[in-house]
Protein backbone atom coordinates (compact mmCIF):
# COMPACT_ATOMS: atom_id res chain seq x y z
CA UNK A 1 0.00 0.00 0.00
CA UNK A 2 1.47 3.64 -0.96
CA UNK A 3 1.31 5.77 1.35
CA UNK A 4 0.39 9.74 0.67
CA UNK A 5 1.46 12.73 2.21
CA UNK A 6 -1.38 14.23 4.90
CA UNK A 7 -4.05 16.45 3.22
CA UNK A 8 -2.29 19.79 5.39
CA UNK A 9 1.09 18.82 4.28
CA UNK A 10 0.01 18.88 0.90
CA UNK A 11 -1.99 21.61 0.89
CA UNK A 12 1.16 23.65 1.97
CA UNK A 13 2.89 22.04 -0.89
CA UNK A 14 0.17 23.09 -3.03
CA UNK A 15 0.29 26.83 -1.34
CA UNK A 16 3.95 26.86 -2.81
CA UNK A 17 3.60 25.71 -6.22
CA UNK A 18 1.09 27.98 -7.08
CA UNK A 19 3.61 31.00 -6.24
CA UNK A 20 5.11 29.74 -9.62
CA UNK A 21 2.36 30.00 -12.11
CA UNK A 22 4.13 28.31 -14.69
CA UNK A 23 4.59 24.64 -12.54
CA UNK A 24 1.51 22.23 -11.91
CA UNK A 25 1.90 19.52 -9.53
CA UNK A 26 1.62 16.19 -10.87
CA UNK A 27 1.59 12.90 -9.12
CA UNK A 28 -1.29 11.31 -7.84
CA UNK A 29 0.71 9.26 -4.70
CA UNK A 30 3.93 11.37 -4.94
CA UNK A 31 3.19 14.98 -5.38
CA UNK A 32 5.81 16.18 -7.71
CA UNK A 33 7.21 19.21 -10.01
CA UNK A 34 9.10 18.84 -13.09
CA UNK A 35 10.50 21.61 -15.66
CA UNK A 36 11.22 20.29 -19.24
CA UNK A 37 11.06 16.14 -18.40
CA UNK A 38 13.48 17.04 -14.72
CA UNK A 39 11.79 16.81 -11.77
CA UNK A 40 13.17 19.20 -9.34
CA UNK A 41 10.65 18.45 -6.43
CA UNK A 42 8.64 16.24 -4.38
CA UNK A 43 6.33 15.23 -1.57
CA UNK A 44 7.76 11.86 0.16
CA UNK A 45 5.17 10.04 2.30
CA UNK A 46 7.21 10.83 5.36
CA UNK A 47 6.23 14.47 3.96
CA UNK A 48 9.67 15.53 3.41
CA UNK A 49 10.36 17.91 0.98
CA UNK A 50 12.72 17.28 -1.75
CA UNK A 51 14.49 19.57 -3.75
CA UNK A 52 16.83 19.21 -6.66
CA UNK A 53 19.08 22.39 -6.44
CA UNK A 54 22.04 23.75 -9.39
CA UNK A 55 25.24 22.58 -7.74
CA UNK A 56 26.00 26.08 -6.06
CA UNK A 57 22.95 26.59 -4.54
CA UNK A 58 22.66 23.18 -3.13
CA UNK A 59 26.02 23.64 -2.05
CA UNK A 60 25.11 26.82 -0.15
CA UNK A 61 22.24 25.50 1.25
CA UNK A 62 23.81 22.53 2.53
CA UNK A 63 26.36 24.55 4.19
CA UNK A 64 23.89 27.10 5.74
CA UNK A 65 20.99 24.18 7.04
CA UNK A 66 20.98 21.43 9.04
CA UNK A 67 19.59 18.92 5.90
CA UNK A 68 21.12 16.32 4.04
CA UNK A 69 20.66 14.46 0.60
CA UNK A 70 17.41 12.64 0.49
CA UNK A 71 17.03 8.84 -0.16
CA UNK A 72 14.28 7.45 -2.31
CA UNK A 73 13.16 4.70 -3.65
CA UNK A 74 15.27 2.02 -1.60
CA UNK A 75 18.62 4.00 -3.05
Amino acid sequence: MTMSPARDVLDLYERLIATQPDLQRKGATMPYTSLNGHMFSFLTAEEHLALRLPLPERDAFLANTRRCFVSSMGR
